[in-house]
């Protein structure tokens, strides 16, 4: 595990590199989630540079103090800004985290990043999210006044899964309690007022929209929007899978990645 700091607090990440030389990819987690998330998806490290991050309060990262919205969004930016620009200068294994791979919360903050942050990037993958992520207000109430609520909510069929193994709703549930209700509140109400749907066409690297059929927290639809309004926007969706499809279909999800990544030289042209 490496750690960046930056802004006054240290953000903790991951990397897995087997010689892959594709460009690398910088993986952001959701609402309540931490970088294991997105531990089959070091099966790609042969092809490309693999990088996940935990945001701020989240798994081994530092918290900040942030108000849910904006500013809490902009953090988490900054977050995956640091990890990347630290990556590019390390002395040893230098590299750009160039292909930005957002799940849900993540997908905002990498289109935000994309947005709003100088970085040279080469694509971006947009996975079960939006450009506009409404929170159901019962849903928000619950993570005010009830959290086992929320949590239990969130575990139900074809949420966070479609039809795991019991083991992935207990890591699953045990990452939000590991957060902690405040954060998770916070990363639920940053969602719910996010919306770029006016900004989709300044969007201009090539752009992969990934959901799983089954996903009832960002359904399918939210993808048919990302792709309409980004100009090179593609969009692929994972059989037997629903929010979490990285964890839940690892081998659909993946080889979706990886042929997407692999062709970006030529999308790029």
């Amino acid at each position: 595990m490496k750690r960046v700091p930056h802004h006054g607090r240290e953000t903790a990440y991951r990397r897995f590199d087997r010689g892959g030389d594709g460009p690398t990819l910088c993986l952001v987690h959701g609402s309540g989630g931490t970088k294991d998330v997105w531990k089959a998806q070091a099966r790609l490290a042969d092809r490309f540079p693999i990088v996940s991050i935990d945001l701020s309060g989240h798994g081994d990262s530092d918290d900040v103090d942030a108000v849910p919205g904006p500013e809490t969004l902009a953090a988490y930016a900054d977050d995956v800004a640091a990890v990347v620009e630290a990556e590019a200068a390390d002395p040893v294994d230098s590299t750009s985290a160039t292909v930005l791979c957002g799940n849900s919360l993540g997908g905002a903050v990498a289109l935000w990043v994309a947005l709003e942050r100088d970085l040279d990037l080469e694509g971006l993958v947009l996975a079960g999210t939006g450009a506009r992520l409404a929170v159901l207000r019962d849903l928000l109430d619950w993570l005010a006044d009830d959290f086992e609520r929320a949590v239990e909510f969130l575990h139900g069929e074809d949420r966070l899964f479609h039809d795991p193994p019991p083991e992935y709703v207990d890591l699953s549930a045990a990452a939000m309690h590991d957060c902690g209700r405040a954060t998770v509140e916070r990363d639920f109400r940053t969602c719910h007022r996010f919306d770029v749907r006016d900004r989709l066409d300044e969007i201009a690297v090539p752009t992969l929209a990934v959901v799983g059929e089954h996903d009832g927290l960002t359904p399918p639809r939210y993808h048919d929007v990302l792709a309409d309004g980004i100009e090179r926007c593609e969009r692929a969706t994972i059989e037997e899978a629903a929010h979490l499809a990285m964890l839940e279909a690892p081998v659909g999800f993946n080889a979706v990645i990886a042929d997407f990544v692999g062709r970006l030289d030529r999308l790029s042209g």
